[in-house]
């Protein structure tokens, strides 16, 4: 296992001086080279990099994870959080450790980030793996405000439909509306599976008296800066994800059929762009579904990707 801190600069015009990025790497850089693209913005890759990096390497791929600029232990206070600081990055990568090609594995807001990247580079990947990945934002708020309505409604909880009312008042391109969003589901286990194996709880509890655990940082000012300065909010990437594959990019998606921030509707039509032969459903499966059904998730890893 090769693990190393890489400090490199980032030689573009409009930025005057150089990034330090967390990244390591599992597994032998001869074989195929896998990037992980953690969730957020404010996210990290802690929780991958513990559970899943060395048994998806062990399978016969080279794993990069890092951190984005800014985010978890890529500590940077002059950090935009924009998708095209967030594809710098990535190039830099390529370009420090040789890759011509990659497999984007993106989780959750990952999901976005790897799709446009792709759109933009799709030369330098290889296929694009869609794991919980966000691929059409308004439609999960909606979905979970709408889903949480009808809940509180069965069970007249006035004070919780206040709550959810407020909420859908607020600005739907601003950052305290998405996180007032996710907040609710969060609070109403939207995120957790629903019965945990005894192989998820020990991943989690082993995560949890990790050293990775304790360096898992959230900048709480990502999320502002990010719809701050990025003027692409709430997208939906279904467009860019057929552009993607009609350039030849295989795309796959995997997600818990639990996951309570996607409708059925949401799923479906994702299931049905990539093709069934290309998607997996994972039963008692939720958001970090590379830990709830690990073997499942690997399992396909290796059937799609090798």
């Amino acid at each position: 296992m090769r693990q190393s801190l890489l400090f490199f600069f980032l030689l573009v015009s409009f930025i005057t001086k150089g990034q330090n990025l967390y990244i390591k790497t599992y597994g032998n850089e001869k074989d195929k080279a896998v990037i992980f693209i953690h969730g957020g913005p404010s996210g990290n890759s802690t929780l991958f990099e513990s559970t899943t990096a060395q048994k998806l390497a062990n399978l016969g791929f080279y794993v990069l994870v890092y951190d984005r600029r800014g985010e978890g232990r890529s500590a940077d206070p002059e950090a935009k959080f924009t998708y095209e600081e967030a594809f710098q990055d990535l190039n830099a990568i390529y370009k420090e450790y040789h890759l011509s090609k990659a497999i984007l594995l993106s989780h959750s807001f990952g999901g976005l980030v790897a799709t446009l990247y792709t759109e933009k580079y799709p030369q330098n990947v290889s296929a694009l793996v869609l794991a919980g990945a966000l691929f059409s934002q308004q439609e999960t708020y909606d979905h979970i405000l709408n889903s949480l309505t009808k809940k509180y409604t069965e069970n007249l909880n006035s004070d919780e439909l206040k709550k959810i009312s407020s909420v859908e008042k607020m600005d739907k391109k601003s950052a305290e509306y998405r996180k007032a969003c996710f907040d609710l589901a969060g609070e109403n286990g939207y995120f957790k599976m629903p019965n945990p194996t005894e192989t998820s709880k020990k991943l989690y509890a082993d995560y949890e008296a990790s050293s990775f655990y304790r360096t898992n940082i959230r900048n709480k000012n990502a999320p502002l800066l990010f719809y701050k300065n990025e003027k692409q909010n709430n997208i939906d990437s279904r467009p860019a994800l057929k552009k993607i594959k009609a350039k030849g990019v295989p795309v796959f998606a995997i997600y818990g059929k639990e996951d309570g921030v996607f409708s059925t509707a949401q799923i479906n039509s994702i299931k049905s762009l990539v093709g069934k032969n290309h998607f997996a459903l994972l039963d008692n499966c939720s958001h970090y579904l590379f830990v709830d059904q690990q073997n499942e998730f690997l399992s396909n890893m290796k059937k799609w990707l090798n």
